[in-house]
């Protein structure tokens, strides 16, 4: 049977057959090629013929792109979850604040800047006027998690007692120009 298909002989480069005729089960057109680092013959998809194999394309990747090099790299800043976080490097002073991928939150390395020591981890960087990624130190406030908690709990009642405040207004106005129609 695989004599009458052809598929016991050794394919020559170049040579295309279909993707059920050689077993994978798709309409894909497939060509026998060499990659062209390691020259590697496999059977590749028509559309995918001239390239790498699977270790080949991985060792450029890894070597090529790391950090610095990748193509999608904006200086070591991008946006996670609300918060600025920077790139750092290994020999940097503040590198033990840094998580398992080398980076740290901004807001923790200004006031550790302003500090000039590391932060412990229980210590907590609150942001003054609740905006995430404003991180000036005006706006920062070094704070333990109790009293963190305690802050929160009052800014969340000031903002609800100002709220009841506001609503009170404008029924005190409603009822004045009740008053006064009848």
């Amino acid at each position: 049977m695989l004599q009458s298909r052809g598929l016991n002989k050794m394919p020559q480069l170049g040579e295309i057959k279909g993707g059920r005729e050689l077993g994978y089960g798709s309409g894909w057109k497939f060509m026998w090629d060499a990659c062209r680092v390691c020259g590697k013959e496999r059977w590749v998809r028509f559309d995918w013929a001239g390239g790498k194999c699977k270790k080949c394309a991985g060792k450029e990747y890894t070597i090529k792109y790391s950090r610095e090099n990748a193509p999608c790299w904006k200086g070591g800043r991008l946006l996670f979850k609300g918060y600025m976080v920077i790139a750092m490097q290994p020999t940097d002073f503040f590198y033990p604040m840094a998580d398992k991928k080398g980076y740290v939150l901004e807001h923790r390395l200004v006031m550790a800047q302003h500090l000039g020591r590391c932060l412990h981890r229980w210590e907590i960087v609150h942001h003054k006027n609740h905006i995430r990624n404003d991180n000036r130190f005006e706006n920062l406030q070094l704070v333990t998690d109790d009293r963190h908690t305690q802050i929160t709990i009052l800014e969340r009642r000031i903002k609800l007692l100002e709220q009841r405040v506001t609503m009170l207004e404008a029924e005190n106005v409603l009822l004045k120009q009740n008053v006064v129609v009848q």
